[in-house]
């Protein structure tokens, strides 16, 4: 990133004249998000192996150790913007969990625009003129264009007690696998860990997502030996011990039973496969 105040704006432009040699199409994974608004243009984007079309109106959030790449961007215009973890403090559950690609109306979009300028305008006073800089400021301009460009949140269906203790269980459970998913393969071990019986949590994640406690953790394993099959030249066997797995073959299991092909053969097809 280099950027002095821990973000950074540009736009698509700005991308394509800084990346002559098109590394934007092989496989990203960065440790800072991108924010992105597609103002005008045509193009495609792919979100730890998810293909979307980008459109007038497309926003595009990619979190750190995402794996992602741009393909067929050179029409699109609008904002990027970098920013460092932490540099938006205070993530609600609804910004954590939004999707890595949505779409604004021109009513919104043309809202988010405005907010992605005034920050511009900021980062630029900032780098221009040292003595205007104001990370603060820079942060709640941040918070202000994620507010303003964020999906609409369904309209609530009358919460329960019981739905809003399934929606605290599952947030626990959610950010201990995201913790400790590489050592902690069992949802036994997260429940002793959280105070939980297997069965609360698997009713919450249920409730939270339409799958189990068990289903969701393994999901939560398989993408990052994707991630790391994609991003990495690891072999096979560093993939399993990165992930905590005894040996290479229960990790060969594991992902078989998981995406229904052995990892060779995934990142083999991946790998070929040009956006």
């Amino acid at each position: 990133m280099g950027a002095t105040y821990g973000v950074e704006v540009l736009d698509f432009a700005a991308l394509r004249a800084m990346d002559a040699e098109r590394r934007r199409i092989q496989p990203q994974r960065p440790d800072f998000h991108v924010f992105a608004l597609v103002a005008s243009g045509r193009g495609s984007h792919e979100a730890d192996f998810h293909g979307y079309r980008l459109q007038e109106g497309s926003a595009v959030w990619i979190r750190p150790g995402m794996v992602h790449r741009w393909s067929g961007i050179d029409g699109c215009d609008g904002p990027l913007v970098l920013f460092r973890p932490g540099f938006l403090p205070g993530l609600t559950a609804a910004e954590a969990t939004a999707p890595a690609c949505w779409h604004l109306d021109r009513q919104r979009l043309s809202l988010a625009l405005l907010a992605a300028g005034h920050l511009g305008s900021e980062h630029d006073a900032a780098v221009r003129t040292p003595r205007l800089a104001s990370p603060a400021l820079l942060s709640h301009l941040l918070a202000a264009l994620i507010l303003r460009a964020l999906p609409e949140a369904p309209a609530p269906s009358g919460a329960t007690p019981s739905g809003d203790r399934h929606t605290e269980v599952f947030r626990a459970y959610r950010a201990a696998v995201e913790e400790h998913f590489t050592d902690r393969h069992q949802v036994a071990d997260y429940a002793r860990a959280l105070g939980y019986d297997v069965r609360t949590l698997t009713r919450a994640t249920r409730a939270a997502t339409g799958t189990g406690a068990k289903a969701f953790l393994d999901q939560r394993v398989l993408l990052e030996a994707k991630r790391l099959l994609a991003h990495t030249d690891l072999p096979v066997g560093g993939c399993a011990r990165r992930l905590g797995f005894r040996d290479a073959g229960n990790f060969t299991t594991f992902f078989r039973r998981q995406a229904g092909t052995s990892p060779a053969a995934w990142r083999t097809a991946y790998g070929t496969h040009r956006p």
